[in-house]
């Protein structure tokens, strides 16, 4: 895992000027900064803590289109494809491997359900299809106790390692002319007369016309200091390393309690899909109309904690407002480290040795968690701000972001050019919160 105490790898000297600064050292920000580069574009990127301390490096590592909304296909289809060109570029530090995703159900209704997603798949040209009972147990190579009545699957999905690849990425983009700062947090834009000017960090200041905001679980309490409303709030993920298993799958497989992908190092990651922790602040009283919906699917899954710690990004004593001449909220808190859950972790290890009794030995070797930065209906912003010309804001990819995150880059990079989109933006775009639009939801798996 990547901490606060992850030796800062990169410490670029900060530019006077630059043709775009990055705020986010996340997979969104990472990959474009390379593209931008690779295009001829000065780019400079900053990280408050370590690039992929957080949901970067956290997540499950899933590369999937299967279950996806329909709009974030194209992107994920693109990212598929860039996920390997990077991997073969980084001589595999990524980790990618092709092995396909598996959406499981243990009643006749629930496979209903995941088989509704497949129309989708057939749009889209997708190699999606459904799987019959026995083919899911042969899934696990006889490890399972065959308590499925089938699934969906889309076998040319993926994985790689969050922890390698992001960083990875990162190191690729500095040989290519990035320039990467970490350990240096962005305090506001520089706006003058209504135009965006630069960005003030805390070692200095920066010249530039164009900025990105990819900075996850903090683009909203950023953004807000400036004016831009975003809906966004954060629910903790807790997810499991196991020791070393026997290895009786390949591919990235979940059904309504249980998430499992194996690992390079011989173990698998292990999560729940049916439990988030949700930490109240004053952002969840603000944006809670908007979130009624997902409340709708989601709240018997979800645990209420009464307050946010002090110094998250919706925290009660978290300042909302700062002098950009001294310490502010995101150096207070340089790396979002929550707690893991340790019902979370027992219920891990309960549903795998149910479900797997022939699967070895289960012991838990690491447990960590992140914070995934969430939306209303569960899809991702990526769009330019209309008030403040120049700046674009990439975030709540709602637990989808490791995995679409090569695909998003390239749309932030057209966006930045001001190019006809390849893509189909709408679903996308801020506005869709204030615009009189009622709230689609998505997928939120």
């Amino acid at each position: 895992r990547i901490t606060i105490n992850t030796p800062i790898q990169h410490q670029a000297m900060l530019p006077e000027k630059t043709d775009v600064v990055i705020i986010g050292g996340g997979v969104i920000g990472v990959f474009t900064a390379l593209y931008l580069v690779e295009q001829g574009k000065s780019v400079c990127l900053l990280e408050k803590g370590r690039i992929a301390g957080e949901q970067s490096s956290r997540n499950w590592g899933w590369i999937r289109q299967h279950g996806r909304d329909e709009a974030e296909i194209p992107l994920v289809r693109d990212a598929l494809s860039l996920w390997q060109q990077v991997d073969e570029e980084t001589k595999g530090a990524c980790g990618f491997q092709v092995c396909g995703v598996s959406y499981l159900a243990s009643s006749h209704k629930e496979q209903e359900r995941l088989e509704e997603w497949l129309t989708i798949a057939g749009r889209n040209d997708l190699s999606s299809h459904a799987l019959t009972a026995d083919q899911v147990k042969d899934l696990y190579g006889g490890a399972s106790n065959g308590q499925w009545v089938g699934g969906t699957t889309t076998p040319d999905d993926a994985r790689a390692e969050p922890w390698q690849a992001v960083p990875a990425v990162a190191q690729l983009a500095v040989q290519k002319g990035a320039a990467i700062r970490e350990n240096c947090a962005v305090r506001a834009l520089d706006i003058q007369a209504g135009q965006l000017r630069g960005v003030i960090t805390e070692d200095g200041a920066i010249a530039c016309e164009q900025v990105v905001l990819a900075a996850g679980a903090w683009s909203s309490l950023f953004a807000r200091a400036h004016g831009v409303e975003i809906p966004q709030l954060a629910v903790k993920s807790t997810v499991v390393q196991s020791n070393p298993l026997p290895d009786f799958t390949q591919g990235n497989s979940a059904d309504e309690h249980l998430a499992i992908r194996r690992r390079q190092d011989g173990s698998y990651t292990l999560a729940v899909g049916d439990h988030h922790d949700f930490y109240i602040g004053p952002d969840a009283f603000r944006h809670l109309v908007g979130y009624i919906p997902l409340l709708g699917q989601a709240w018997r899954h979800t645990r209420l904690h009464p307050m946010a710690p002090k110094t998250y990004p919706d925290g009660w004593f978290t300042p909302r407002h700062w002098q950009t001449d001294r310490e502010g909220p995101f150096e207070a808190c340089r790396v979002l480290e929550p707690t893991p859950s340790q019902s979370v972790i027992r219920n891990v290890i309960k549903r795998y040795k149910d479900r797997f009794p022939k699967g070895g030995d289960i012991k838990v070797q690491d447990a960590w968690a992140g914070m995934i930065d969430a939306m209303p209906d569960a899809v991702p912003i990526i769009d330019n701000v209309t008030s403040i010309p120049g700046l674009i804001i990439a975030t709540g990819m709602s637990g989808h972001g490791f995995g679409i995150g090569p695909g998003v880059a390239k749309a932030i990079c057209s966006l930045l050019k001001g190019e006809n989109q390849v893509h189909d933006l709408s679903r996308f775009r801020l506005s869709r919160f204030t615009d009189g639009s009622p709230i689609v939801m998505g997928p939120s798996l």
